[in-house]
């Protein structure tokens, strides 16, 4: 397999005094960006993040905010999430127990759940929530064709839901299979996305 970084990422991975970061997409085919600030420690991320939406055919205008933390094996422990819509304000967090027993709270409902032995979180409309996978399996750096599944949330009502999504390495990328979509994505050295075709591109 080629190696899927794109040219502009180099070979070699960032040196440590490349982190804490900031890293911003904007969208290719509507009103929105993407900006989230980043910490690693080994495989561990921790991650603060923002995206704005302007109204489009495929969302209503939106504020949303994220905090991710991972374990130090890049599996997700927790994540909260806050959207602001015209209607109100909405916030949920989701946390993963050691045992893999996932647990989400919007306010007003509890979900328990295994969600298929998932061990990562993907957010609908963000290319930086396909890092945790990439990272994971080293694909930034290696071929696999995986099924990952994943917690899957919609970003601008927060409904969750069990999902899968297949990535597969190729010479031009890395394919990914979502429930929304098909595409690819280029990722830099350290495995974040650099170009999620038809979605968005880093600035």
């Amino acid at each position: 397999m080629s190696n899927p970084a794109s040219d502009a990422a180099g070979s070699a991975a960032s040196p440590a005094s490349a982190w804490p970061t900031l890293l911003t997409w904007r969208a290719l085919d509507a009103p929105r960006m993407e900006s989230v600030r980043v910490q690693l420690n080994g495989r561990r991320i921790k991650a603060s993040g923002r995206i704005v939406g302007g109204a489009c055919a495929d969302h209503p205008a939106f504020s949303a905010s994220y905090d991710l933390v991972t374990d130090e094996n890049g599996v997700t422990r927790r994540l909260s999430v806050r959207t602001t819509v015209a209607a109100g304000e909405r916030h949920m967090s989701i946390s993963r127990s050691e045992e893999g027993i996932w647990m989400v709270d919007n306010g007003t409902q509890h979900q328990r759940s295994t969600f298929g032995g998932a061990l990562d979180v993907d957010v609908i409309l963000s290319p930086f929530f396909n890092a945790l996978p990439i990272r994971r399996h080293g694909l930034q750096s290696g071929s696999a064709d995986l099924e990952v599944p994943v917690v899957y949330v919609n970003l601008v009502d927060l409904g969750v839901q069990e999902a899968a999504v297949m990535y597969s390495s190729a010479s031009d990328g890395i394919h990914v299979l979502s429930p929304v979509s098909t595409s690819s994505v280029t990722v830099d050295a350290d495995g974040f996305v650099m170009e999620y075709r038809g979605l968005a591109e880093r600035i």
